[in-house]
């Protein structure tokens, strides 16, 4: 089922039409929400509200337009406002927790060798502590650009900020991205 059909019976009040959106796209829901919070029980508290509001709120949706960045809008937006209220800036010095190291795991190719497995799993590491390390605004454009794949004038038009600052915001995530990961892999070698 597409998501226009489960979108309309989840308007005419069928609950199933909004599992069937739940099933599509919560797992991508909770990945975007932990880059952003890097608490993996905050994410999923996170995303769990956003299909709440998603329910909540399914007749202000414009059925012309796409589902998906709808509601990753609410996702991101509310990670952030999360974030905000952490007022959460992760060091790099920071070990990384169990529930970190589960996600570089599972990102890792299933069947690497033991070398390349070892290797992808410091490379993912070292991105890992770098988008930590970014501020939450900044976490954010690099999960809207990298992981949902929107735009930069998506990215201004999600967040309601001028084309400028998300520039901005894109520009210095990156070069410190390169930075950390670059100062990261010369500590390895």
């Amino acid at each position: 089922m597409d998501d226009q059909n489960a979108i309309s019976r989840l308007k005419q009040g069928d609950l199933n039409g909004l599992e069937i959106l739940v099933n599509r796209y919560q797992a991508r829901a909770v990945h975007s929400a932990y880059l952003i919070v890097f608490d993996r029980y905050l994410a999923e508290d996170i995303v769990q509200n956003a299909f709440v509001k998603v329910a909540e709120r399914i007749h202000q949706f414009d059925d012309e337009r796409p589902f998906a960045p709808w509601f990753f809008r609410i996702v991101i937006n509310d990670a952030l406002k999360c974030a905000k209220k952490q007022k959460r800036n992760v060091s790099l010095e920071n070990q990384m927790d169990e529930h970190s190291l589960q996600l570089a795991k599972w990102l890792s190719e299933p069947n690497p060798q033991p070398e390349q497995w070892v290797e992808e799993m410091e490379i993912r590491e070292n991105i890992l502590k770098a988008i930590q390390s970014l501020p939450s605004g900044q976490r954010s454009v690099i999960v809207m650009r990298y992981y949902l794949e929107m735009s930069l004038t998506e990215m201004s038009t999600k967040t309601e900020r001028p084309l400028s600052t998300i520039k901005w915001w894109m520009r210095d995530a990156l070069n410190r991205l390169r930075s950390s990961i670059s100062t990261a892999q010369g500590e390895q070698e």
